[in-house]
């Protein structure tokens, strides 16, 4: 089945980027001249999603209000000629794109988040999308969450986007363990579980899970009948365990670049990157950089 719908749970406390988050939600932190979100959001019609849920809460009424119609800028804009910025902020949604909201009324963990968005999926497969995490195309401009979801749709299982991190590093994130396969750039292979934050001597990969994810509709039923796990919440990898033991799940190895914006060395180099790739930034950008004293 196709997947046409992507959940994006928005409703956490950006802790990790206090105090710039503390009334401004961390997913409108700007990524050069767009919040994050909207770089999430892109990747996603890119890979031709067609409906979007925002899983969201008190104080995040920002997002909403970016992906809504501006009557008075626009007009502003209109009067005042500026054409290029009319088209960049009417075309936040795309024609065809359709985006909601859903309020999670509890923090209960990411996955009562994700199941807050059981209604609006219905029995169709969908993508979850962590809007911390941006993911930039590698060579030949691939968009790994448009692949992804094509393994997906060829295989028939869920998929789990993986890149590879340093060794040293793997305590840091969830690894996926796939029995000792490497899977090939923009391809996946089955795993046999994720281990969450493993010591470095017993890691089964160094594949870390980046926060991309193809799930079949059974995966809200799993959540919803799931019992609390860490911390008391429901627990996203809870559910990806109890699929694993009804169903194959794979690893898809993402062919991109990824950064963590929801940490402040993770934006600041998402800043970096993407400013270096903007037409109106890029040239300034390295300038500054090579005035840089860098030891």
């Amino acid at each position: 089945m196709k997947v046409r719908k992507a959940v994006i749970p928005v409703a956490g406390l950006g802790t990790r980027v206090l105090p710039a988050s503390k009334a401004i939600p961390k997913e409108m932190m700007p990524v050069v001249d767009k919040p994050v979100i909207q770089h999430v959001v892109e990747e996603a019609v890119a890979a031709g999603i067609e409906e979007i849920i925002l899983v969201t809460r008190s104080g995040k009424s920002a997002i909403e209000d970016h992906f809504d119609t501006h009557y008075e800028l626009e007009a502003e804009l209109v009067r005042k000629e500026k054409k290029a910025l009319l088209q960049a902020v009417q075309n936040i949604v795309p024609s065809g794109v359709s985006i909601m909201s859903i309020r999670q009324s509890e923090a209960k963990g990411l996955g009562h988040a994700v199941h807050c968005a059981a209604s609006a999926i219905g029995n169709e497969p969908f993508v979850v999308i962590l809007p911390d995490v941006l993911v930039r195309s590698g060579e030949n401009n691939v968009n790994d969450l448009a692949r992804m979801m094509m393994e997906f749709e060829g295989k028939g299982y869920a998929q789990i986007m993986v890149g590879e991190v340093p060794v040293d590093k793997v305590h840091l994130y969830g690894i996926a363990d796939c029995a000792g396969v490497n899977p090939a750039f923009g391809r996946s292979e089955a795993i046999k579980g994720l281990v969450e934050k493993p010591l470095q001597s017993d890691a089964p990969s160094n594949l870390a899970v980046i926060g991309r994810y193809v799930f079949p509709a059974r995966i809200m039923q799993l959540l919803r009948d799931g019992k609390p796990g860490a911390g008391g919440e429901i627990q996203l990898t809870d559910a990806i365990d109890a699929l694993l033991t009804e169903e194959s799940v794979g690893a898809y190895k993402m062919t991109g670049e990824t950064y963590d914006c929801g940490e402040k060395l993770g934006y600041l180099k998402a800043n970096i990157a993407y400013g270096l790739q903007h037409a109106e930034t890029k040239g300034g950008l390295k300038e500054f950089i090579r005035t840089l004293e860098l030891n």
